[in-house]
């Protein structure tokens, strides 16, 4: 597959970063992803973080020394096409059944058991899935400004994003990022655009929102509608959720709709000033799952 590597120098001295690099390089097509892998390799728990989109593994900066410092493991990795990962240059390459066989690679490379599986946006959309296949390895869930996509019509504030990226090759990842984030510094919007010297490396984020199964048949909508069965009447884990409120397309409403469907899905946390990153307040609900999972122990 024809890819691009963004260059390390793009990734030297990023505000808050200490974390080393890891690399997987098994992967059947030859490319090379990278993912973050923090605290005891043999912890017994392990923080399974999925980003989203246009963002990366730097998304869980505020939450990863949390679950370290908690005696966790924190594998962090970042889809093709985005942070460090490889980045096919065809736009086409970017599909539902790329990204998932992705993630269970991952999981499966890595041997990845009593997972926390840790999602927000596409993190979510792909990450909310694997118990379609892989149920035994989740043990909790912590959920933040995300939907499974069974293929239902979306909602208007979704469909001026795809139709916004549609019409944006070459987006700018600082700029939104800027928008979206309150106060953020010029360091972490650095950080955030820091994968994506040029338009020929955004193809990941140009693909994201335009293959969301938005119709029944749609690729990835059967096998969602197959999860969410599954967390709605055999999930016995623990469960957390977080909400940005500000979010004007994953927001309250749809997260209200996803905590029906999580079966015992307690009360959320609701950050009033946050949007759609709830890492921004990464330590805040991070201390807040630990809390409440081990309350509910």
């Amino acid at each position: 597959m024809d890819a691009l590597r963004t260059p390390d120098d793009r990734f030297s001295s990023l505000e808050d970063w200490p974390f080393a690099p890891q690399y997987l390089e098994s992967f059947p097509h030859g490319m090379r992803l990278h993912y973050i892998d923090e605290g005891p390799s043999d912890a017994e728990d392990v923080f399974l973080c999925l980003h989203g989109e246009p963002t990366w593994s730097y998304l869980y900066r505020k939450m990863i020394p949390v679950f370290v410092e908690a005696g966790a493991r924190v594998v962090a990795p970042d889809w093709f096409g985005f942070g460090r990962s490889d980045k096919p240059k065809d736009d086409a390459a970017y599909t539902f059944e790329f990204h998932r066989e992705t993630m269970i690679h991952v999981v499966e490379a890595l041997d990845l058991k009593r997972i926390t599986l840790v999602v927000q946006d596409w993190g979510g959309i792909l990450g909310l899935t694997l118990p379609a296949t892989h149920p035994d390895r989740i043990a909790r869930l912590l959920i933040m400004n995300t939907a499974l996509a069974i293929g239902t019509t979306p909602s208007k504030g979704f469909l001026d994003w795809r139709d916004y990226m549609a019409n944006t090759p070459d987006l700018d990842v600082a700029k939104l990022m800027g928008r979206a984030i309150n106060g953020a510094s010029e360091g972490t919007l650095a950080a955030y655009a820091a994968p994506f010297p040029g338009a020929g490396y955004k193809a990941g984020v140009r693909r994201f929102p335009a293959i969301v199964p938005t119709a029944p048949d749609a690729p990835g909508a059967a096998i969602a509608r197959e999860a969410g069965k599954w967390w709605s009447t055999e999930w016995s884990g623990k469960s957390f959720m977080a909400i940005g409120a500000q979010d004007p397309v994953l927001g309250p409403p749809v997260m209200k709709m996803m905590r029906s469907v999580i079966k015992n899905c307690p009360e959320p946390l609701v950050l009033e000033n946050e949007g759609h990153f709830v890492q921004e307040s990464g330590e805040v609900v991070a201390r807040a799952a630990l809390k409440s999972f081990a309350e509910a122990s």
